[in-house]
C-alpha cells in the first residue's frame, strides 16, 4: 500500500527549486542593471530588478512545483 502511494507522488527537489529561485533572480537583476545603465544609474536599475525579481522567482518556483503539493 505504501509503495502505491509514494509512487504516485512526484518528489520535491529543494536543490532544483533553489537553483531556479537564484537563476530567475539573477536574470532579473541583470536586466535591471542593463536598463539602469541605459537610464544612467546602475544602482537604481539593480534595485528595481530585485523588486521585480523576488516575486518573479517565487512565482517561477511555484509554477514549476505546483503539482507536488
Amino acid at each position: 500500500m505504501t509503495a502505491l502511494v509514494t509512487a504516485a507522488r512526484t518528489s520535491f527537489d529543494p536543490l532544483g527549486a533553489g537553483a531556479l529561485l537564484i537563476g530567475v533572480l539573477a536574470v532579473c537583476l541583470g536586466i535591471g542593471a542593463v536598463l539602469g545603465l541605459a537610464a544612467g544609474s546602475i544602482g537604481i536599475g539593480i534595485a528595481i530588478g530585485s523588486i521585480v525579481g523576488v516575486p518573479a522567482s517565487i512565482a517561477a518556483v511555484y509554477f514549476r512545483y505546483r503539482s507536488v503539493f
